[in-house]
């Protein structure tokens, strides 16, 4: 049985969230809007306009005379939010938190600033290819920017990570060579030794053994970060062999081998699912 629960009316007008440009018809809906697109809300939320909605249309002059203050007294946007959000009980106190976190570092950014932090967000939570998407419209966007203003030294660094966390993304779908160029992006637009650390990491996991070693010769400076890279490789590859995916695919090499091919397609058929559904929440 689904039970559908309703904080005041249901409007007749919606209400338009500034800057994220979704309409609204109930405070479920504007506490779905803003926790999705935090990294895109500021101050003009803070507004008479969405006090009247809240009043007039859905009922709720205890909670608009709460937000008041808060418009018209300089409140956080942050402040704003939870507010909202904790009145309506749609969201449990931790996601809450998080989202008042998200609000927080978002604060004072410019909007191709906020913009990057969501689609980081996106990587975070493991979204790899809507990132990618993403990141190509905000690379387009600088394009068109740098053509009208030119690029400045601190614009070069931001960009640089914007090509630095779209080879992170790259990474996530295994695809190291879009990775790789990425990196070197990255690493032209801004010589940090993390950016050269993720184009050595990416060619290692690109090329074949000699292949590899050989690049690794000509590209003397990278040296110190290869010894870096071999050990932390040697690192993951100890912690993965004692996790609990690790073991089971051993467990299905051993079933092949013995000879034991009704386990070993049962336990197949059982991994391949759960891959699946892993992929399903992941998209």
């Amino acid at each position: 049985m689904r039970v559908s629960v309703c904080v005041g009316n249901y409007a007749k007008t919606a209400y338009e969230i500034p800057g994220v440009g979704v309409k609204v018809f109930c405070m479920e809906e504007l506490c779905c809007c803003m926790k999705e697109n935090a990294f895109l809300l500021d101050l003009s939320l803070l507004n008479d306009e969405l006090l009247r909605w809240i009043e007039q249309e859905c009922g709720l002059r205890e909670l608009a005379k709460a937000l008041h203050f808060l418009v018209h007294k300089q409140g956080s946007l942050s402040g704003f939010v939870t507010t909202v959000l904790r009145y309506v009980g749609f969201y449990g106190e931790e996601i809450i938190c998080e989202t008042e976190q998200v609000l927080k570092q978002g604060a004072g950014l410019s909007g191709i600033e906020k913009r990057k932090s969501q689609i980081d967000y996106l990587v975070k939570k493991k979204k790899y290819k809507p990132a990618l998407n993403e990141y190509d419209e905000l690379l387009k966007q600088w394009q068109e920017q740098e053509t009208q203003s030119g690029v400045q030294p601190p614009a070069r660094e931001f960009l640089a990570k914007i090509w630095h966390n779209k080879g992170v993304a790259c990474t996530g779908l295994m695809l190291y060579d879009a990775a790789a160029e990425c990196f070197q992006r990255a690493c032209e637009l801004d010589e940090k030794e993390e950016y050269r650390g993720a184009y050595l990491a990416a060619m290692r996991m690109l090329l074949p053994e000699k292949e590899y070693v050989d690049f690794a010769a000509e590209h003397g400076e990278l040296y110190r970060h290869t010894l870096e890279l071999e050990k932390r490789l040697e690192q993951y590859t100890g912690e993965w062999e004692v996790q609990p995916d690790y073991l089971r695919l051993y467990n299905r090499r051993e079933l092949r081998n013995s000879g034991d091919h009704l386990r070993y397609h049962e336990e197949s058929r059982r991994v391949i699912q759960a891959l699946k559904d892993s992929y399903r929440r992941e998209v």
